[in-house]
């Protein structure tokens, strides 16, 4: 398989196996992933967010070196990845650990330690990074105010400098573009030298909430792409329209109606062809009782995607349109 072909490899020039077949001690377990990539962990010193952005010539990237926890910390690991380090060190983190007593206490146990790649920033902002004497040049960290950036295999030593400026630069920008600002700069700098594959964005509230299951405010990953950065983005701006739409749905429940067409309408600018937006905005507004303005906004639908008249005459059944017999016969007649 080409991962035990890389790792092999590897393990030659890491001196793990040595000329003439004598062999050393193996640093790493051969399920470890071989996530060699660069990427930033930060903490948003105006809001306490936390987040994880990456990018590598790997499949699945984020599913192997992203990890965070809102109030708790966010955490990257990579090189010869050591998985375990996510989740254990956000168990030390929540203990009250900091981030340098959690990166040492990881360490302290890891024979791997030379080929690992760790970085960690804590609910307070700070951070504590480890590149391995053995990671796979260029490899290095860079540490600012409440983040650090760390790349390993790289086709320069310039590429972490770039993050790290990129990231205080953009400070203006919110945490995930900001991020995403950071990733792009190392990218612009030649990233990995084997070139780019996947990418992932994790970003998590600063204070865990009573429910845990909205505490990750953006949660993207792009597992296989030619260029995953501008696919990561796309799905930022994505998620992002899809926020208004929940922010308008919010307004029609307050009976606001100026703020919910306000919002319906942002979302569907920053993705005019997206015809579900279009639909559910339809559809408040029929629920609304401004059945007109629904109509005009349903015909074009109906005749882009039939489909869509199928779901809508099925819908007050669900209690998901409740205008009378006569007005829904009208919607289902648009042509």
């Amino acid at each position: 398989m080409l991962l035990n072909r890389l790792l092999l490899l590897a393990a030659y020039l890491l001196g793990i196996l040595l000329p003439g077949g004598a062999r050393a001690q193996q640093p790493y377990l051969a399920q470890e992933p071989f996530a060699h990539t660069y990427s930033i962990v930060a903490r948003d010193p105006n809001t306490g967010d936390l987040a994880v952005g990456v990018q590598s010539h790997w499949f699945s990237v984020g599913t192997a070196v992203s990890w965070a926890e809102a109030g708790v910390g966010a955490i990257a690991t990579q090189s010869f990845t050591n998985k375990s380090f996510g989740p254990r060190g956000l168990a030390l983190l929540r203990s009250g650990k900091t981030a340098q007593q959690t990166l040492d206490e990881l360490l302290r146990t890891d024979e791997g330690r030379d080929v690992r790649q760790v970085a960690i920033v804590d609910s307070q902002g700070n951070v504590a990074t480890h590149t391995g004497q053995k990671c796979v040049d260029m490899a290095g960290h860079q540490q600012g105010a409440q983040f650090s950036v760390q790349a390993n295999m790289m086709l320069s030593d310039k590429v972490w400098p770039a993050m790290a400026r990129a990231f205080e630069q953009n400070a203006q920008l919110p945490l995930p573009e900001r991020v995403l600002a950071a990733l792009d700069a190392a990218q612009a700098q030649g990233g990995d030298i084997r070139g780019r594959q996947s990418a992932a964005l994790l970003v998590v509230r600063a204070k865990a909430s009573d429910a845990p299951w909205d505490d990750r405010l953006v949660d993207l990953r792009v597992d296989d792409a030619a260029e995953p950065l501008k696919e990561l983005r796309r799905l930022l701006q994505l998620q992002r329209a899809y926020d208004h739409m929940n922010a308008g749905d919010l307004a029609v429940e307050k009976n606001d109606m100026p703020a919910a067409v306000r919002e319906y309408e942002t979302a569907e600018k920053a993705f005019p062809n997206n015809l579900e937006m279009r639909y559910w905005h339809a559809i408040t507004l029929a629920n609304k009782g401004q059945v007109a303005e629904a109509k005009k906004l349903l015909l074009p639908i109906f005749r882009q995607e039939p489909n869509w008249r199928t779901l809508t005459e099925r819908l007050p059944k669900a209690g998901l349109l409740t205008v009378s017999a006569a007005e829904l016969r009208q919607i289902l007649a648009l042509k």
